[in-house]
């Protein structure tokens, strides 16, 4: 395999390529040669030194998950040997140390071969304000990019990497991806540690991920993800949240939606809101007002003197070296009152919880990842009005504390892309990454400005913080019980049937009726169903388990075990055997009326 075979491989493609032997870890050296040194969407390729130090770190490790693996970093995020500048020349410092999260990845055996652009300072949703260049748009050089995190987005879109590292703040992890026909990864606030970021607003930053598929994105955070008590806003996952969402999920949609005049974006949405009911999704109105008034205070509230606030020193002895579009929104800081900051924080807190409230009936909200896009030329008339239309349904998100997945769609009549994203409640990460793995299957467009379809073999995103369990009687779909199961979160995985070793009893006992499965050595298979819950819910769902019934270990067809309910052998004596009817449903439809019961 050549490098130039290289361009646009998933992780799986590059997992399989080292595996049989096509490739081995000196084609790193052959592909960032390649890289162009005048592209803007770099502000530093790895020297040969600060790579040969990554490789040889990696010999003998071929067991890694990211083995071998590129990926790019969003310069406003330390990486051991490059400086970090945040696109300001000014700060031109080696770093010593990874970012936490860089050395995790780094830890998996994946490579760093270079820092991306960004507007300055992560400020901008545009990716022009950078004194390094404007990343242009990746299918059409006339129109931005997006921004803060354009050069991450840039270079997984075109395949030089297969994921990129960005941050999101109010929304740079999202319109970039929305622009460059990718997906991006806004995960929960405190999933992934800050530490080794350059701040643009603490209390609500986020490092991202981009990549050309839902499941590396999902395969990568799950790497990233770590408890990281040197980070005061890094947080441990409760695992209380869904896995996925329901197999026929409701997603809300605003009532009214603006795109600004831009026709091609708004018959886009339309476009995609036909394809996600073509999926099976319903779509229901809702009231958007909440989320409008709190992304407004991002930017025109005193929450911008968060961003004064992390800049102060710079802004006192740097203050020729700010992009002039950054400067001016920085300075807007300064004229606001601690009592302003009380304030907005109030009545973010007011918001957040009417948002909440709201989406606790949907499985996600959806919304276009940008309502229109504009030329570069356009940027430079307009830089900070466009600039707010651009954010119109990404800020709000991490005021309000939600999660979101940014996902191609389609393609505007003009040929540019154009994104969706599902906005969920803090910690559905997991069942976004997993809607967004069907999605891609489903509208199987080609991936970034790439011509390439979703690969057949995709990487398998491990699933932890959840538990399977098989439900033989009350608890199945549409049993007296099974809203034990659906109020913890916990969503059907798949029927199956168990290995050939069990009997199965109407226990004829306690209402509702209940099935008693009990394990022989001669028996027959039952029909049953697999129900995956958040982990953190198990032990009190386990506490309404009556005696004779408990969880034990069940013996699928397949071979494989999983947690399930079993009944202790005593209760069999007057119980009666149902085992030819193969399961509960079966047995109640033939003697019916019970199933009402």
């Amino acid at each position: 395999m050549k490098v130039n075979d290289l361009k646009g491989l998933t992780i799986a493609q590059w997992q399989d390529a080292y595996r049989s032997k096509k490739i081995d870890l000196s084609i790193l050296n052959e592909l960032v040669a390649q890289f162009d040194p005048n592209d803007p969407a770099w502000i530093s390729v790895v020297d040969s030194a600060t790579l040969s130090q990554q490789l040889d770190a990696l010999q003998g490790q071929e067991y890694l998950p990211l083995y071998g693996i590129p990926f790019a970093v969003k310069d406003n995020i330390d990486v051991a040997g490059f400086a970090t500048t945040a696109a300001c020349k000014a700060l031109q410092q080696i770093k010593q140390n990874d970012a936490y999260v860089v050395g995790l990845l780094k830890q998996a055996g994946a490579v760093v071969v270079g820092k991306t652009n960004l507007d300055q300072f992560a400020t901008g949703l545009v990716g022009t304000r950078s004194p390094f260049g404007a990343v242009p748009n990746s299918f059409d050089a006339h129109y931005v990019s997006g921004g803060s995190s354009s050069g991450s987005a840039s270079v997984v879109a075109r395949g030089l990497v297969p994921f990129a590292l960005g941050t999101d703040t109010a929304g740079s992890g999202r319109v970039p991806a929305g622009f460059n026909n990718i997906v991006g990864l806004k995960p929960s606030k405190g999933r992934f540690s800050n530490t080794g970021l350059v701040p643009a607003c603490k209390t609500l930053d986020c490092i991202s991920i981009f990549a050309l598929t839902a499941s590396d994105a999902g395969f990568v955070a799950h790497i990233m993800e770590r408890y990281d008590p040197t980070d005061s806003y890094s947080q441990q996952n409760p695992h209380t949240s869904p896995a996925q969402f329901a197999s026929s999920p409701q997603f809300a949609v605003p009532k009214t939606l603006e795109f600004f005049g831009d026709t091609q974006s708004e018959q886009a949405f339309k476009q995609s809101l036909k394809q996600l009911k073509d999926f099976g999704a319903t779509l229901i109105e809702i009231d958007f007002s909440a989320f409008e008034q709190l992304a407004l205070q991002l930017y025109q509230g005193s929450w911008v003197a968060e961003r004064t606030a992390v800049l102060q020193e710079f802004l006192t002895h740097h203050l020729d070296d700010f992009d002039p579009t950054v400067l001016k929104i920085v300075q807007q800081g300064e004229k606001f009152s601690a009592i302003d900051a009380y304030q907005a924080e109030y009545l973010r807190a007011s918001l957040t919880r009417v948002i909440q409230n709201q989406l606790a009936q949907f499985d996600a909200l959806i919304v276009p990842t940008s309502p229109t896009i504009h030329t570069l030329e356009e940027m430079q008339q307009e830089p900070i009005a466009y600039n707010s239309q651009f954010g119109t349904y990404t800020n709000f998100t991490n005021l309000a504390d939600l999660s979101a997945l940014a996902l191609p769609a389609t393609f505007r009549a003009d040929g540019l892309p154009f994104g969706i994203t599902l906005i969920a409640p803090k910690w559905h990460d997991q069942a976004l990454v997993n809607f967004g793995e069907k999605w891609q299957k489903f509208i199987n467009i080609s991936l970034g400005a790439l011509h390439k379809n979703l690969p057949t073999t995709i990487v398998s995103v491990p699933v932890k913080g959840f538990v399977d369990v098989a439900v033989v009687g009350a608890h199945l779909t549409q049993m007296p019980l099974n809203h034990q199961l659906t109020q913890r979160n916990a969503v059907l995985i798949s029927t199956a049937t168990t290995s050939d070793h069990y009997a199965l009893y109407d226990l004829n006992l306690g209402h509702p009726p209940k099935p008693g499965l009990v394990r022989q050595t001669q028996g027959t298979s039952i029909l049953l169903e697999i129900w995956r819950m958040p982990i953190a819910r198990f032990g009190e769902f386990v506490t309404e388990i009556p005696s004779p019934l408990g969880i034990g270990m069940i013996e699928l067809q397949s071979g494989e075990w999983v947690k399930g309910f079993i009944c202790e052998p005593y209760a069999i004596q007057k119980a009666t055997d149902i085992s030819e009817f193969g399961g509960w449903k079966a047995y109640l439809s033939a003697t019916k009326g019970k199933e009402n019961v």
